[in-house]
């Protein structure tokens, strides 16, 4: 019999992300470890954070995504593990 533990989604504040540290729970071109290096504004100032700028810390290699992504918890997990 196996067991599955559901480990919840983080809360996250997504103008409290900038220079926050993420591991890839399924590392890809020995990339793993990640951090927040910018928060995209929206396009009409005020509005909220939609995405986020990552930034591989082996690579130095960029990618953008939506915040919301770091809550995927199969995808990625908080601090650097």
């Amino acid at each position: 019999m196996t067991s599955t533990i559901n480990t919840p989604a983080p809360r996250l504040n997504p103008r409290k992300l900038l220079l926050s540290k993420w591991t890839a729970v399924v590392p890809q071109q020995r990339e793993k470890h990640f951090m927040v290096v910018r928060l995209i504004e929206p396009a009409q100032p005020g509005g909220p954070v939609e995405d986020i700028e990552l930034e591989a810390v082996l690579s130095r290699r960029s990618q953008t995504l939506p915040w919301r992504e770091l809550t995927n918890t199969q995808h990625w997990r908080q601090g650097w593990k």
